[in-house]
């Protein structure tokens, strides 16, 4: 492996915020309740019992997934535990202190360093430090894909050269030919090396997904795209037809998974961005009843300090009686047109 590794930010904080609101009529089967970033049930024994100082439980889970090859479960869960360990650290030095060869100890650890670094007005430098923080978490089980994708997202951080990022992708997708993690982590790298370049990076996600497994998140990644692209002020304009046949992709794939789940939700909550950004008020509409009481930080906080009250009332808005446009000023931005694109977004959101 290269000795240069990546960060990935971490948008989920497990605060299980909950808020209420008046039903609006019509309101999907979500009922009142709303929870910000809920863990799944998985998940939710090792943050408890990392609340309690033992690491044991998250160590379990991780060598669980790992020895399935659950991929994309180890990746969430690794990014879910980091996140925990930065504002409540004592169970992981535990772990780390007791177990320092462990893959998932190494894993979370890599990741926590680079959550911890992504802040800072250094990031390039103080990502160095972190590099062989990776390479001993991809040596720790070379089937891994997650060390690779921290790494792609390392080298966004870090400003690396595309020469070393072809290197990382390879090696992602030799281990995971559709991990929905790498191929984030390369979209995002795209889009930061070529600010505007959101056709380029449609081009990209189109591809990825129509190698994927219909069942594959990777069907979602054109979805995101389009996001990009509704939310930057800069670059071409991509046709709105392109922007469409993202979010039909996204809707075929939203249509495949449990209702209600809180892993689907975080591809459920953008696309719901793009849905409203494209005026497509019944296709949101639908959206709202499979997304259920499960809201993510992403995409709601690029536009408020308080990602689940705005989720909520921009679910009364939809609901309410007669689609319409966002009031003017919306934190949303206002809806996509054929002339225009960009809402409005917080600097450095990432």
């Amino acid at each position: 492996m290269v000795d240069t590794m990546a960060p990935l930010p971490s948008f989920i904080r497990w605060a299980r915020m909950t808020k209420r609101s008046a039903r609006p009529a019509g309101l999907p089967a979500a009922g009142d309740e709303a929870v910000l970033d809920a863990p799944d049930d998985r998940l939710s024994p090792a943050l408890v019992a990392a609340a309690r100082g033992e690491y044991e439980t998250a160590a379990t889970l991780l060598a669980a997934t790992r020895a399935v090859a659950a991929w994309e479960n180890h990746d969430r869960y690794v990014r879910h535990l980091a996140a925990f360990a930065r504002s409540r650290p004592e169970w992981f030095e535990a772990w780390r202190t007791t177990a320092p060869q462990d893959p998932g100890a190494l894993l979370v650890g890599a990741q926590l360093a680079v959550d911890r670094a992504w802040p800072s007005p250094a990031r390039a430098e103080l990502l160095r430090e972190v590099s062989p923080l990776i390479t001993a978490a991809a040596r720790a089980d070379d089937r891994d894909p997650v060390p690779w994708r921290i790494a792609l997202d390392h080298a966004r951080g870090s400003v690396a050269g595309h020469r070393y990022v072809e290197e990382l992708w390879e090696a992602a997708v030799r281990r995971a030919p559709h991990h929905h993690g790498c191929h984030v982590a390369a979209l995002r790298y795209l889009a930061a090396s070529w600010h505007g370049a959101h056709r380029e990076c449609l081009d990209f996600a189109d591809r990825a997904a129509q190698d994927a497994p219909a069942d594959s998140f990777v069907q979602a990644l054109p979805a995101r795209a389009a996001f990009g692209y509704l939310t930057d002020g800069c670059g071409p304009e991509v046709p709105r037809a392109r922007l469409d046949a993202a979010a039909d992709r996204a809707l075929a794939l939203s249509a495949r998974q449990p209702a209600a789940d809180p892993w689907s939700a975080g591809i459920r909550n953008k696309l719901l961005y793009v849905l409203v950004r494209l005026e497509r008020w019944e296709d949101a509409r639908a959206q709202l009843g499979l997304i259920g009481p499960y809201v993510t930080s992403f995409p709601w906080d690029r536009f408020s300090d308080d990602p689940l009250g705005h989720f909520l009332r921009l679910r009364e808005h939809l609901l309410s009686p007669g689609p319409r446009p966002l009031p003017a000023g919306s934190a949303t931005g206002s809806p996509v047109s054929l002339g225009g694109h960009g809402g409005h977004v917080r600097p450095g959101a990432h």
